[in-house]
């Protein structure tokens, strides 16, 4: 799988890591529900139904008191309280003769708006014409979308869907939305006017740029922060580079380092929850030649620390538990495989009985 795709993939389970000392992991599973899994007790302690689909992502809201999951089965949104493991709010876009699909959201401070990148199907008799991306208001409360936006041509190649939309962060203020990708373009949230751009690096050797976000790590982050994988390659040999880049969503100073060659792809990366250490799943070579590793390395001083090999899966991704000590792989599958962090060694297998869905592992406090 390619690097740009993984990457984006991690989206799905690093941006909604907000890891704390209580252990409890938020799982979207097949058909329609959300496990609630206590890592202590090493079992699902609670099962949410959902009431309009397959869930495909997933996020957390800044204060943690509300999770919001996005579903495929009709493009619905469905909100959960996390305090009593209740869904609150549920309602789906399709229409007869229209269907929506989600890629990059998020929910704006006061959570009463959703803000996203959406493609509109629209049926007729003979044929469906789908339209281009556009950027979209989903007002919560009247549960419907309240306004759409023609997506420039310059912010075209950022906004092509599947996993080739940028993830998108608002300000603290509600009033600034931000999207990464090859670059930070930054929009009123009011009607998506584009105020500036951003390069996400300029590197002291000449010409290095084109740099390119992926996952959002929460564990990391300070409120109003995005802290996220980049990968930016020089524009004459192509060597790819890989590192971590912070980003202030009120000041918009961006703060970042490289730590090493960009493998053939990456499966997410985690951080310990004393933001020391951080650990990623690379895999180079393809098919009969494919080599999958854990990579770790220390933030203090952006190098990689140890290597070990771990058998390639064909889908996973890689999480962390609530106190950094054990590393996860899951995905698309019935179990999550455990990883002494330390020593990079397997430890267990979890058997979930259920088919999780790659929307994402949330770790609540």
């Amino acid at each position: 799988m390619p690097l740009s795709r993984l990457t984006l993939l991690a989206a799905c389970s690093a941006a909604l890591a907000g890891f704390a000392s209580a252990g409890t992991l938020y799982l979207p599973a097949y058909p329609a529900a959300v496990l609630v899994f206590d890592e202590d007790k090493a079992q699902i302690v609670d099962r949410i139904p959902l009431q309009t689909g397959t869930p495909m992502s997933i996020r957390l809201s800044p204060d943690h008191k509300k999770i919001y999951v996005t579903t495929i089965d009709h493009n619905g949104i469905e909100v959960i309280d996390v305090a009593t493991r209740k869904v609150i709010n549920h309602f789906v876009l399709n229409t007869p003769t229209k269907q929506y699909r989600f890629f990059a959201g998020t929910p704006d401070p006061e959570g009463k708006l959703f803000y996203a990148v959406t493609k509109e199907i629209t049926q007729f008799p003979e044929h469906y014409e789908v339209a281009k991306p556009k950027y979209t208001v989903v007002d919560l409360e009247q549960q419907k979308i309240v306004k759409t936006v023609d997506i420039t041509k310059e912010e075209e190649p950022q906004n092509q869907g599947d996993y080739g939309v940028g993830w998108i962060e608002i300000s603290p203020d509600g009033k600034y939305l931000y999207q990464f990708g090859q670059k930070i373009t930054i929009l009123q949230a009011s009607d998506f006017k584009v105020v500036d751009h951003i390069d996400l690096a300029q590197p002291d050797s000449p010409g290095m740029e084109n740099v390119h976000f992926g996952s959002d790590l929460d564990l990391i982050n300070s409120p109003g922060e995005h802290t996220g994988m980049f990968v930016w390659s020089d524009p004459v040999v192509h060597n790819l580079v890989f590192g971590l880049a912070r980003f202030d969503l009120t000041t918009r100073h961006i703060d970042f380092n490289p730590i090493g060659p960009a493998p053939t792809g990456m499966a997410g990366i985690e951080v310990s929850p004393d933001k020391k250490f951080a650990y990623t799943v690379v895999a180079n070579g393809k098919n009969g030649n494919k080599r999958c590793e854990f990579w770790a390395f220390d933030l203090s001083s952006d190098r990689i620390t140890q290597k070990a090999e771990v058998p390639c899966r064909t889908r996973f991704t890689l999480g962390i538990s609530t106190n950094g000590k054990k590393l996860y792989i899951y995905g698309a599958g019935f179990d999550i495989e455990v990883y002494d962090a330390a020593t990079l060694k397997y430890e267990k297998t979890w058997d979930l009985n259920n088919d999780v869905t790659y929307a994402g592992i949330v770790v609540i406090p």
